[in-house]
Protein backbone atom coordinates (compact mmCIF):
# COMPACT_ATOMS: atom_id res chain seq x y z
CA UNK A 1 0.00 0.00 0.00
CA UNK A 2 1.39 3.43 -1.22
CA UNK A 3 0.03 6.49 0.66
CA UNK A 4 0.37 9.64 -1.07
CA UNK A 5 -1.09 13.32 -0.26
CA UNK A 6 -2.56 15.89 -1.80
CA UNK A 7 -2.05 19.98 0.07
CA UNK A 8 -5.11 21.60 -0.90
CA UNK A 9 -8.50 22.05 -3.18
CA UNK A 10 -6.83 23.39 -6.14
CA UNK A 11 -4.50 20.86 -6.14
CA UNK A 12 -6.46 18.01 -6.68
CA UNK A 13 -5.42 16.41 -10.33
CA UNK A 14 -8.10 13.92 -11.43
CA UNK A 15 -4.68 11.62 -12.67
CA UNK A 16 -3.82 11.29 -8.82
CA UNK A 17 -6.98 10.01 -7.68
CA UNK A 18 -8.69 7.84 -10.43
CA UNK A 19 -9.51 4.58 -9.09
CA UNK A 20 -7.74 5.25 -6.06
CA UNK A 21 -8.94 4.99 -2.18
CA UNK A 22 -9.13 8.52 -0.95
CA UNK A 23 -9.55 10.43 2.59
CA UNK A 24 -10.86 13.87 2.41
CA UNK A 25 -10.27 16.00 5.55
CA UNK A 26 -11.45 19.64 6.01
CA UNK A 27 -11.23 19.13 10.02
CA UNK A 28 -11.79 22.03 10.91
CA UNK A 29 -14.74 22.05 9.95
CA UNK A 30 -16.73 20.17 7.40
CA UNK A 31 -15.46 16.75 7.94
CA UNK A 32 -15.87 16.83 11.45
CA UNK A 33 -19.42 18.13 11.13
CA UNK A 34 -19.85 15.05 8.64
CA UNK A 35 -18.66 12.15 10.81
CA UNK A 36 -20.40 13.97 13.67
CA UNK A 37 -23.85 14.35 12.13
CA UNK A 38 -23.79 10.67 10.74
CA UNK A 39 -23.09 9.19 14.14
CA UNK A 40 -25.64 11.58 15.71
CA UNK A 41 -28.77 9.40 13.33
CA UNK A 42 -28.15 11.82 10.39
CA UNK A 43 -29.58 9.54 7.50
CA UNK A 44 -27.48 10.85 4.81
CA UNK A 45 -25.36 14.24 3.90
CA UNK A 46 -25.65 15.43 0.54
CA UNK A 47 -22.73 17.96 -0.15
CA UNK A 48 -23.38 20.39 -2.26
CA UNK A 49 -21.03 23.40 -3.92
CA UNK A 50 -23.54 26.54 -3.59
CA UNK A 51 -26.04 27.99 -1.47
CA UNK A 52 -28.72 28.11 -4.46
CA UNK A 53 -28.21 24.16 -4.41
CA UNK A 54 -28.79 23.51 -1.28
CA UNK A 55 -32.13 25.85 -0.99
CA UNK A 56 -33.33 24.12 -4.41
CA UNK A 57 -32.99 20.73 -3.14
CA UNK A 58 -34.68 21.77 0.48
CA UNK A 59 -37.51 22.46 -1.17
CA UNK A 60 -38.49 19.24 -2.13
CA UNK A 61 -39.53 18.14 1.17
CA UNK A 62 -38.25 20.87 3.50
CA UNK A 63 -39.36 19.38 7.31
CA UNK A 64 -36.94 16.53 6.17
CA UNK A 65 -33.89 18.05 5.41
CA UNK A 66 -31.39 20.08 7.33
CA UNK A 67 -29.61 22.95 5.97
CA UNK A 68 -25.61 23.57 7.50
CA UNK A 69 -22.83 25.17 5.85
CA UNK A 70 -20.89 28.29 6.12
CA UNK A 71 -19.10 30.94 3.50
CA UNK A 72 -15.86 32.51 5.76
CA UNK A 73 -16.43 30.44 8.84
CA UNK A 74 -19.86 32.43 9.25
CA UNK A 75 -23.39 30.78 9.02
CA UNK A 76 -25.11 31.19 5.90
CA UNK A 77 -27.90 33.43 6.39
CA UNK A 78 -31.00 31.22 5.00
CA UNK A 79 -29.60 27.71 6.52
CA UNK A 80 -30.84 25.97 9.92
CA UNK A 81 -27.37 25.47 11.07
CA UNK A 82 -23.87 26.70 10.89
CA UNK A 83 -20.48 24.62 10.22
CA UNK A 84 -20.37 23.93 13.83
CA UNK A 85 -20.20 19.67 14.92
CA UNK A 86 -21.80 20.94 18.35
CA UNK A 87 -24.83 22.13 16.61
CA UNK A 88 -25.59 19.09 14.90
CA UNK A 89 -27.32 16.94 17.67
CA UNK A 90 -29.44 13.99 17.45
CA UNK A 91 -32.51 16.35 18.84
CA UNK A 92 -31.54 18.02 15.38
CA UNK A 93 -30.78 15.43 13.02
CA UNK A 94 -32.04 12.64 13.41
CA UNK A 95 -33.57 10.72 10.83
CA UNK A 96 -33.33 13.64 8.98
CA UNK A 97 -30.95 14.34 5.77
CA UNK A 98 -28.41 17.19 6.42
CA UNK A 99 -27.87 19.62 2.74
CA UNK A 100 -24.48 20.99 3.39
CA UNK A 101 -22.24 23.72 1.64
CA UNK A 102 -19.03 24.76 3.05
CA UNK A 103 -16.40 27.13 1.77
CA UNK A 104 -13.28 24.61 1.30
CA UNK A 105 -14.50 20.91 2.55
CA UNK A 106 -17.87 20.58 0.06
CA UNK A 107 -15.68 21.20 -2.85
CA UNK A 108 -12.52 19.28 -1.71
CA UNK A 109 -15.40 15.99 -1.78
CA UNK A 110 -16.74 16.62 -5.13
CA UNK A 111 -13.11 17.86 -6.42
CA UNK A 112 -12.26 13.85 -5.46
CA UNK A 113 -14.97 12.58 -7.90
CA UNK A 114 -13.62 8.88 -10.04
CA UNK A 115 -11.86 8.43 -7.20
CA UNK A 116 -12.76 4.31 -6.30
CA UNK A 117 -13.62 5.19 -2.49
CA UNK A 118 -14.11 8.69 -1.00
CA UNK A 119 -13.46 8.15 2.76
CA UNK A 120 -14.49 11.30 5.11
CA UNK A 121 -11.61 11.50 7.88
CA UNK A 122 -10.73 13.95 10.63
CA UNK A 123 -8.76 13.86 13.51
CA UNK A 124 -11.63 12.74 15.77
CA UNK A 125 -12.35 9.62 13.60
CA UNK A 126 -8.80 8.50 12.88
CA UNK A 127 -8.69 4.82 14.20
CA UNK A 128 -11.58 3.66 12.36
CA UNK A 129 -10.13 5.78 8.84
CA UNK A 130 -7.30 3.96 9.48
CA UNK A 131 -8.67 0.56 10.40
CA UNK A 132 -11.09 0.59 6.96
CA UNK A 133 -7.85 1.62 5.22
CA UNK A 134 -6.25 -1.31 6.29
CA UNK A 135 -9.47 -3.37 5.68
CA UNK A 136 -9.57 -2.32 1.43
CA UNK A 137 -5.34 -2.35 1.71
CA UNK A 138 -5.58 -0.29 -2.17
CA UNK A 139 -3.48 2.75 -2.60
CA UNK A 140 -4.15 5.74 -0.72
CA UNK A 141 -4.20 9.90 -1.12
CA UNK A 142 -5.18 11.65 1.12
CA UNK A 143 -7.09 15.30 0.08
CA UNK A 144 -6.73 17.73 2.42
CA UNK A 145 -9.44 20.73 1.92
CA UNK A 146 -6.59 23.38 2.95
CA UNK A 147 -8.08 27.16 2.98
CA UNK A 148 -9.24 28.65 -0.05
CA UNK A 149 -7.23 26.80 -1.88
CA UNK A 150 -4.40 27.06 -0.24
CA UNK A 151 -1.67 24.92 2.42
CA UNK A 152 -3.31 24.60 5.94
CA UNK A 153 -1.73 23.29 8.65
CA UNK A 154 -4.72 21.92 10.53
CA UNK A 155 -5.30 19.65 7.42
CA UNK A 156 -1.76 18.82 7.31
CA UNK A 157 -1.58 17.35 11.18
CA UNK A 158 -4.38 15.21 10.75
CA UNK A 159 -3.02 13.39 7.87
CA UNK A 160 -0.18 13.12 9.90
CA UNK A 161 -2.29 11.76 12.81
CA UNK A 162 -4.28 8.76 10.38
CA UNK A 163 -1.14 7.66 8.94
CA UNK A 164 0.09 7.15 12.15
CA UNK A 165 -2.50 5.07 12.85
CA UNK A 166 -2.01 3.39 9.96
CA UNK A 167 1.32 2.44 10.78
CA UNK A 168 0.48 1.79 14.04
CA UNK A 169 -1.61 -1.48 12.13
CA UNK A 170 -0.10 -2.26 9.20
CA UNK A 171 3.17 -1.40 6.46
CA UNK A 172 2.96 1.37 3.79
CA UNK A 173 5.14 3.17 1.21
CA UNK A 174 5.14 6.59 1.86
CA UNK A 175 6.07 9.63 -0.27
CA UNK A 176 7.55 12.44 0.71
CA UNK A 177 5.27 14.55 1.64
CA UNK A 178 3.57 12.04 4.03
CA UNK A 179 6.40 11.45 5.44
CA UNK A 180 6.39 14.95 6.64
CA UNK A 181 2.90 14.86 7.49
CA UNK A 182 3.92 12.16 9.77
CA UNK A 183 6.90 13.80 11.02
CA UNK A 184 5.07 16.91 11.94
CA UNK A 185 2.34 14.81 14.04
CA UNK A 186 4.75 12.92 15.83
CA UNK A 187 6.84 15.90 16.95
CA UNK A 188 3.15 17.73 17.95
CA UNK A 189 1.07 15.31 19.31
CA UNK A 190 -0.61 18.17 21.62
CA UNK A 191 -2.47 19.21 18.49
CA UNK A 192 -4.09 21.88 19.61
CA UNK A 193 -0.79 23.09 20.69
CA UNK A 194 0.00 22.79 17.17
CA UNK A 195 -2.61 24.39 15.65
CA UNK A 196 -2.64 27.47 17.75
CA UNK A 197 -0.21 28.58 15.09
CA UNK A 198 -2.71 27.73 11.97
CA UNK A 199 -4.34 30.83 10.54
CA UNK A 200 -7.31 29.13 10.47
CA UNK A 201 -7.49 28.16 13.90
CA UNK A 202 -7.48 31.93 14.23
CA UNK A 203 -9.91 33.11 12.77
CA UNK A 204 -11.99 30.75 13.96
CA UNK A 205 -11.06 31.41 17.62
CA UNK A 206 -12.03 35.01 17.07
CA UNK A 207 -15.31 34.08 15.79
CA UNK A 208 -15.72 32.52 19.38
CA UNK A 209 -15.73 28.98 17.94
CA UNK A 210 -12.83 27.80 20.34
CA UNK A 211 -15.37 25.01 21.78
CA UNK A 212 -15.76 23.72 18.24
CA UNK A 213 -11.77 24.23 17.93
CA UNK A 214 -11.38 22.22 21.20
CA UNK A 215 -13.77 19.38 19.71
CA UNK A 216 -12.24 18.81 16.51
CA UNK A 217 -9.03 18.27 17.87
CA UNK A 218 -10.18 15.25 20.28
CA UNK A 219 -8.61 12.22 19.17
CA UNK A 220 -10.82 9.32 17.97
CA UNK A 221 -13.99 9.78 20.06
CA UNK A 222 -16.17 8.62 16.96
CA UNK A 223 -15.87 4.84 15.43
CA UNK A 224 -17.49 5.43 11.84
CA UNK A 225 -16.17 6.63 8.56
CA UNK A 226 -18.88 8.16 6.40
CA UNK A 227 -18.21 7.74 2.27
CA UNK A 228 -19.15 9.12 -0.12
CA UNK A 229 -21.14 8.04 -3.27
CA UNK A 230 -23.40 8.69 -5.75
CA UNK A 231 -24.29 12.20 -4.43
CA UNK A 232 -24.55 11.20 -0.89
CA UNK A 233 -22.49 10.60 2.29
CA UNK A 234 -23.73 7.70 4.09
Amino acid sequence: MKIDLIISVDDIKKEKIIGKTVIVIDMLRATSVIITAIDNGCEKVIPVLTIEEALDLSKVNRENFVLGGERKAVKIEEFDCSNSPLEFTKEVLKDKTLIMSTTNGTRAIHGCIGAKHILIGAIINAKAVAKKIIELGEDVVIVNAGTYGQFSMDDFICSGFIIDRILAESKAELTDITKTALYIYNSNKDIMSFLKLATHYNTLEKLGLLEDLKYCSQKDIIDIVPEYKDGIIT
